[in-house]
Formats: structure tokens, C-alpha cells, sequence
């Protein structure tokens, strides 16, 4: 017989209140290889991540990967690790507490916002019993990935599902599936490429890089690439940048299978090739600095880039938790409660 969780301090006269659950990736709880391994382990048994059969899966990834990938991955860590730890945690941190901030002044009642990590901790779980603690009885989920993919966004909604299986009293939900056109989404990408330019030289160039994925996804519907591309083109229209002063490529690619192209490491080692003597890496696919642009962007692209023959790259910071970032997500989130009672209208 399933046992369900209950909430022993409920009482009848307790007032609702409005949860935001705040979700990102991830990351490990130090820079360490044994931490990074616990991080790999959950992060790539995932299903959603990788779609090979579980039995063969299993092995390459406990024979192989986590042989091999942490020790490398810890040192990446380690380049980009602050004072406060994490980058993707903090940054995501900071996000969630300018949200609660911001909500609370502009939502009706009680409202209580909580960051959750897909993988790693905090974890979805814990989230969502912060939030249940907080009296939430109607919860807006919000990934923070402008871009959908079953990769990401759905394993967001899986964990969060997976752990609500287990309640007696499910909270009412309303789930951010994507903001990749949004216009204030725009309009704050935007505006962080031209404070950058007003601060630094323009670049000859604008490089939108994008977190890659298997081309198999795209085929079998999964609706990633073209939110991306569409990310870019009205980032790019909101800039009015010229035809040829920008493109679309695509970074992160592990293993053998063919990844979507072009590649973010080729393109820029073209681009040295070409001499070309400054170019500009923006990465508007994540919220927050993290790995993937603070390692692999700023250090080792760069490097590729200057390698090849060119000058500087100047690697964009994510928005983070911009004023202009921070109330576009407060203006989504107000949106999706619409018809609740904490809602302004």
C-alpha cells in the first residue's frame, strides 16, 4: 500500500499561498572529482539527457564516463569557482531572492519563491517542500531556460511530477514551457550586448552560441533548434545588425553522433583562421553564467579562437540578475497567474 506525505503542522484556518519554484541544471556541491562524479551520475542517467537503451547506457557511463570525465570536469570547476561557490548556484540564487523581492510587491497575498536544482542541490524535492511548508497551494514553475527541450525543460516537469506523486494534497500548477520570443526576454539580451559594446570595443563579429543537442532530437520533434534560431534572429533585428555581422552555432558537443551544427569550437577556430581580429560570443540560451560559458566560452574557446590566428574574444556576460532580467521573468510569472488570486488584474 503507497504512503503518502502529509503536512502534520496543517491546520484548516491556514491561509493559501503563491509558490515559485525557480529551477536550473545544476551543478556539483564542490569542485571536486568525488563531487563531480555524485553530479555526472544523476545528471546523465536522466533518460531525457540520454536516450540509449538503459542496460548499455549503463554501462558506458559507470565503465566508461565516470572513470574518465571527472577528474577533467572538477579541474574545469575549479577555474571558474568563486568565493561563493558555484557560479550557476549563486547567480541562480540571486535571481530567486531579486524574484521574491519583486513578486511581493506586486502580487496579492502571500507569495513564496524557492530555487531548485534539476540535478545536484538544492534539489526539486527540497523546493517543493520549502514551498509546501510556506502554505503554497498554487505553484507557477519556472525553468530558466528561454529555449525549450526535452533535455532540459521536461526533466524539469518529470522531478517535479515525480515528487507531487507522493503528496496528499497536490498543489495546483502552472508550468513556463519557454520565453524564447518573449519581447521583454528580447529586449534584456538586447540591451546587455549594447552596455557591453558601450563599455568595450565592438567586435567585428556577433557569435550567438547556443548549448548543443543531437541532431536525432531535432528529427524526432523536439523544438530546441528553432527556438534558438529565433532567439538570435530577434536579438539580432532588436540590435539592427547587418546581414553577415552575426550567426547561430552551437557548443558542449560529448561524444560520436552528430551534434547540431555548425560547432561553436569550429566556427571560431575559422574564424582565427580568417584573422579576424576581435569577435563577441554572447550565449543567450543560458540565464546564468555557469560552466559552459565561464570554462568553456571565455577559457578554452578563447583559446581555440587565439590559437587559430585571431586577436580577442569577448565573451558576453548571461544576463544573471539584471534589473531588466529580473522584472521580465516577474512580468512572466505574473502573466501565468492570470485568474489566481494573487494576481494584480
Amino acid at each position: 500500500m503507497p504512503t503518502f506525505e502529509s503536512h502534520p503542522k496543517y491546520e484548516h484556518e491556514q491561509p493559501d499561498a503563491l509558490g515559485v519554484l525557480v529551477v536550473n541544471l545544476g551543478t556539483p556541491d564542490t569542485p571536486t572529482t568525488a563531487a563531480v562524479r555524485r553530479y555526472l551520475r544523476e545528471f546523465l542517467w536522466d533518460p531525457r539527457v540520454v536516450e540509449y537503451p538503459r542496460a548499455l547506457w549503463w554501462l558506458i557511463l559507470n565503465l566508461v564516463i565516470l572513470v574518465i570525465r571527472p577528474s577533467q570536469s572538477a579541474h574545469a570547476y575549479q577555474q571558474i569557482w568563486t568565493d561563493s561557490g558555484s557560479p550557476l548556484l549563486s547567480h541562480s540564487q540571486n535571481i530567486a531572492d531579486a524574484l521574491q523581492e519583486t513578486l511581493a510587491s506586486q502580487l496579492n497575498g502571500n507569495v513564496s519563491v524557492a530555487l531548485a536544482m534539476t540535478y545536484g542541490n538544492p534539489s526539486i524535492k527540497a523546493g517543493l517542500d520549502e514551498l509546501h511548508a510556506a502554505g503554497a497551494r498554487r505553484i507557477v514553475v519556472l525553468p530558466l531556460y528561454p529555449q525549450y527541450s526535452g533535455t532540459t525543460t521536461a526533466s524539469v516537469f518529470d522531478k517535479v511530477f515525480a515528487a507531487l506523486s507522493r503528496r496528499r494534497w497536490v498543489p495546483e500548477l502552472r508550468l513556463v514551457n519557454h520565453y524564447h520570443d518573449e519581447p521583454g526576454y528580447i529586449a534584456a539580451a538586447a540591451a546587455s550586448i549594447r552596455e557591453h559594446w558601450q563599455q568595450h570595443e565592438r567586435g567585428e563579429h556577433l557569435l550567438f552560441s547556443f548549448h548543443g543537442l543531437p541532431e536525432g532530437n531535432l528529427e524526432k520533434g523536439d523544438p530546441y533548434h528553432c527556438h534558438c534560431l529565433k532567439s538570435a534572429r530577434l536579438i539580432s533585428e532588436s540590435l539592427q545588425l547587418e546581414e553577415g555581422k552575426w550567426s547561430v552555432a552551437f557548443q558542449s558537443r560529448v561524444g560520436r553522433e552528430e551534434w547540431l551544427k555548425p560547432y561553436t569550437e569550429e566556427v571560431l577556430e575559422q574564424f582565427g583562421n580568417q584573422n579576424m581580429q576581435s569577435v563577441d560570443v554572447v550565449c543567450p540560451g543560458f540565464s546564468v553564467d555557469c560552466l559552459e560559458t565561464l570554462e568553456e566560452i571565455a577559457i578554452r574557446y578563447n583559446e581555440v579562437f587565439v590559437e587559430a590566428g585571431g586577436g580577442s574574444l569577448n565573451y558576453i556576460p548571461a544576463l544573471n540578475d539584471r534589473e531588466d532580467h529580473v522584472t521580465f521573468l516577474a512580468e512572466l510569472i505574473a502573466m501565468h497567474v492570470q485568474g489566481w488570486p494573487e494576481s494584480a488584474q
